[in-house]
């Protein structure tokens, strides 16, 4: 008896076809379709090429909040996604004890990698 016609060989080669439509099925496609897709890889190298991960860590406390901290405050607010674009196209900011606090404004070629970035902060 052969690899192939043995009977454990069978039974997983059948199972194996019947799992692959459940597992096309978490790709993109299950993401909400109003919301856009976030290009992680883009958003990473924006915030490296602007220096933003020298003061803000995506979980690990630095000088400025983290990207989990900042996406917690912001995710459920209405708007937020344009606040935080506002917040780093113009590089100024209210802080919470109320003085204001110039921050660096994001250079980027589109307001498309900015929003992208945007998106991947929101999403931590």
């Amino acid at each position: 008896m052969n690899r192939r016609t043995h009977p454990l060989y069978r039974l997983l080669a059948v199972a194996f076809a019947a799992s692959l439509p459940a597992a096309c099925a978490l790709g993109p496609e299950t993401t909400d379709p109003g919301s856009p897709v976030v290009n992680e890889v883009a958003a990473k190298a924006l915030a490296h090429r602007n220096n933003c991960l020298r003061c803000h860590g995506v979980t690990k406390p630095k000088e400025g909040p983290t990207y989990a901290e900042v996406a917690g405050k912001y995710r459920a607010m209405r708007g937020a996604e344009d606040r935080l674009h506002e917040h780093l196209v113009k590089g100024e900011s209210l802080m919470a004890d109320g003085h204001r606090e110039d921050h660096k404004m994001i250079r980027a070629q589109s307001d498309d990698q900015i929003r992208n970035l945007v998106r991947w902060i929101l999403a931590q």
